[in-house]
């Protein structure tokens, strides 16, 4: 017992010492593989810990660890816990961790090491899915605003809490990673798995013939726990709800089975039997670039702040990278310890130059870099490849009518649209699945949706402390809910019906922007939902018209996939959004874009009058329009 103390605080030591060295690199400018040199052999100069546990009398000369994870030098009790001090397998077994990293256990493994990181993830949207919470606790009229802090752990049985026990509460980081196996697509939680878990070929194959031999043969090659995240690591959860992996790689999900499309080109069958066509990948996917490029450890592990929603924790923006005249940066000797870890590890060289720091909150992109021409460049995470980082377009840096509108907005090829949702309470079911306490119960809630569809995304109005804003929006929530079915209400309450947009970030950009009729005289973008709208020109007058696509919903009468009604003021106190801060436009601005529309219908995007307006504005120019013009509003 003695033996196994004295490991487990000379590894922490060790750790201590590591991370020390590391910040007197960053102060006196120590080479990186001397500091690995120095932890080395001073662990070797102190003990050799393999010869201290008794994990190596079975599970000697194994590989496939990490550099920095490597049993020689940190044992195996750190990460697996375990009796080191017996040799009788049953015993040396006792209160072993066979999959560590869960946050269960994260506190005894993991965390022993890296606390500060761990704090981080414990706090973070996607270990609490407090906004997630928050939403849905919204909609069913348990809560009063959407903005309440919660944890997916705490969740009970209400109406609420079932529905997200039913169809949502598989995707947070706490969700136990229970059996071996590398993350795939049907991954879900995990802890510090779900991003730093990687298997080798040999690994799984090491693996199979384990569980074949009836765990009689004992694998030789070892998983590796490192920091070389990939998409499909991202993959489990972020394919779901606003499915930013797919729409990543241009994959647009659909209602048709996987028979459907048997032998038919444009169509990918995901792990779990979704069908989706493909339509158009992100220009950065198309670069190889991976999630991580863009969302370093500094977001995805969170910044240890807790936020209501995931757009307040997302700091990092398309003008970080593509800047209007000269990037944020700061020197390398500036970096903080988690990030000169990552550099560290992935043996960057790039010590003599600047690195791009985020804006909003200016944690470094370490794999960035500005020359000394001050030309700015991207170290691609996946294979190394050198992308080179373009400033902003003419275009953009010299619009003076957008400048509140995002990239995104523009820049969007298209986005997923799913309306007429409805929700149901199924009281005989017996198959059931509590995906919170993964047991199987009676009665579940269940989804209903009537169309999955894709166009350019609507857009919306962020106001807050920050500004005013337009960003994408996309039905988030056009929805009935039978809560009846539940038992939580009488007849007369049961049914609510809510029509809710969401804020939405795409991740389908394009180099090309969207033309400029797509925002001022686009239906669907407006708010009004998809059909023709057309400007009137009776005489000397004009009078835009709208004819929706779908049919009236009898909840409120509006088209089945529109935001707000077509030019007609909606009472300041509904709730038409998954944000307390998003909203639609108002009449005043929806008239305001649908004048720019009305110049559109003479004056081409390319047109002298309508680049004027780009760089002038739209006021400068109403001054000195023609008496030929025929405007609505004026």
């Amino acid at each position: 017992m003695k033996k196994k103390i004295f490991s487990k605080l000379f590894f922490i030591v060790v750790i201590l010492l590591f991370s020390i060295l590391l910040y007197f690199k960053n102060k006196s400018g120590f080479e990186s593989e001397g500091v690995y040199k120095t932890v080395v052999e001073s662990a070797n100069e102190h003990v050799e810990v393999s010869a201290q546990e008794s994990c190596f009398l079975c599970h000697k000369n194994t590989k496939g660890y990490s550099k920095f994870h490597n049993p020689e030098i940190i044992g195996c009790a750190g990460c697996h816990l375990g009796n080191i001090a017996s040799s009788n397998k049953e015993d040396a077994h006792e209160g072993m961790v066979l999959i560590p990293g869960n946050l269960s256990d994260a506190k005894q493994t993991c965390g022993t090491c890296h606390p500060n990181e761990l704090h981080k993830v414990e706090n973070s949207l996607m270990t609490t899915n407090s906004g997630l919470v928050a939403v849905d606790k919204f909609v069913f009229g348990e809560a009063d605003s959407l903005d309440y802090h919660y944890h997916i752990k705490d969740i009970k049985n209400s109406a609420s809490d079932k529905h997200l026990r039913d169809l949502c509460a598989n995707c947070h980081l706490g969700a136990e990673k229970t059996s071996f196996g590398s993350i795939s697509q049907l991954s879900r939680g995990g802890g510090c798995n779900a991003c730093h878990l990687n298997y080798s070929n040999e690994a799984k194959n090491d693996l199979d013939n384990y569980l074949t031999s009836n765990k009689a043969e004992l694998p030789k090659t070892h998983p590796s726990t490192d920091i070389f995240v990939n998409d499909t690591h991202c993959f489990g959860c972020h394919s779901r709800s606003s499915r930013i992996s797919t729409n990543y790689i241009g994959l647009q999900e659909t209602l048709l089975d996987e028979n459907d499309v048997k032998n038919k080109q444009g169509y990918k069958i995901l792990e779990d039997k979704r069908v989706y066509k493909y339509i158009e990948e992100d220009v950065h996917h198309t670069k190889g670039m991976l999630c991580i490029d863009c969302h370093s450890s500094h977001e995805v592990m969170g910044d240890g702040n807790t936020y209501a929603h995931e757009e307040q924790a997302v700091k990092v923006q398309c003008i970080d990278c593509h800047f209007k005249e000269k990037p944020n940066t700061i020197p390398y000797d500036s970096l903080d310890t988690e990030s000169l870890l990552v550099y560290f590890h992935r043996n960057y060289k790039h010590k003599d130059k600047e690195i791009i720091a985020v804006k909003k909150d200016n944690h470094p992109l370490v794999n960035t870099y500005v020359d000394s021409l001050g030309d700015a460049y991207l170290i691609g995470k996946k294979d190394g490849a050198l992308h080179a980082l373009k400033p902003q377009g003419d275009v953009c840096s010299r619009d003076n009518a957008h400048k509140n509108v995002s990239c995104a907005t523009c820049h969007s090829s298209w986005t997923p649209r799913c309306i007429g949702c409805h929700n149901d309470y199924d009281k005989e079911e017996k198959s059931a699945f509590d995906l919170l306490d993964k047991k199987y119960t009676k009665g579940q809630w269940k989804e209903y949706v009537a169309e999955f569809s894709s166009s350019l995304p609507a857009m919306g109005v962020r106001e807050n402390s920050e500004g005013k804003h337009i960003e994408p929006a996309i039905p988030g929530m056009i929805m009935t809910i039978d809560l009846g079915s539940y038992g939580e209400k009488t007849k007369e309450e049961s049914l609510l019906f809510h029509r809710l947009y969401a804020p939405n970030s795409p991740h389908t950009t394009t180099k090309e922007v969207r033309d400029c009729a797509s925002c001022h005289s686009n239906s669907a973008t407006l708010g009004y939902g998809n059909g023709t709208l057309v400007y009137d020109i009776k005489g000397h007058s004009g009078e835009w018209v709208f004819t929706p696509e779908y049919a009236l919903n009898s909840h409120d009468n509006l088209p089945e996939d529109a935001w707000i009604p077509f030019l007609k003021k909606v009472d300041k106190k509904t709730i038409n959004s998954t944000r307390s801060d998003f909203r639609p436009f108002h009449v005043k601005e929806q008239k305001r874009l649908l004048l720019v529309g009305a110049c559109l219908q003479c004056h081409k995007d390319n047109s002298k009058v309508m680049q004027q307006a780009i760089v002038k504005g739209l006021d400068p120019m109403l001054k000195g329009v023609s008496k030929e013009c025929i405007l609505p509003y004026k």
